[in-house]
């Protein structure tokens, strides 16, 4: 598959992956790139995480706080708000059904 168009794809649910990797608990930047390398969607450098982050923050679906580290930089954790949960619920579901659509116009050919 050509790198552009898992590329393209990605985008349009990113920020959805992003929430369901808040559902468990804060998270920061790097962490949460992990978790979406780890389900299999390769890696999300930060240059496309971060201004993701910062629009959920900006939208009001995630809060973020800035905090200290002992050794090291510190780091700005991300926690979904009720408002972010509201949102992954209402558009995950758009999206799976989305999801279904095009999974049976690829398996069968048209609708099912």
């Amino acid at each position: 598959m050509a790198a552009h168009r898992r590329s393209s794809w990605l985008k349009g649910v990113l920020d959805l992956l992003v929430l369901s990797c808040l559902t468990g608990g804060e998270s920061y930047g790097y962490e949460i790139s992990k978790s979406l390398a780890a389900a299999g969607l390769g890696e999300i450098k930060g240059g496309t995480l971060y201004p993701v982050l910062n629009r959920l923050e900006e939208a009001g679906l995630v809060a973020g706080e800035f905090r200290a580290a002992e050794r090291g930089p510190g780091r700005r954790y991300y926690r979904m708000t009720d408002a972010g949960h509201r949102a992954l619920a209402e558009q995950g579901a758009s999206w799976l059904e989305f999801n279904k659509a095009v999974t049976s116009m690829l398996t069968t050919g048209g609708p099912s």
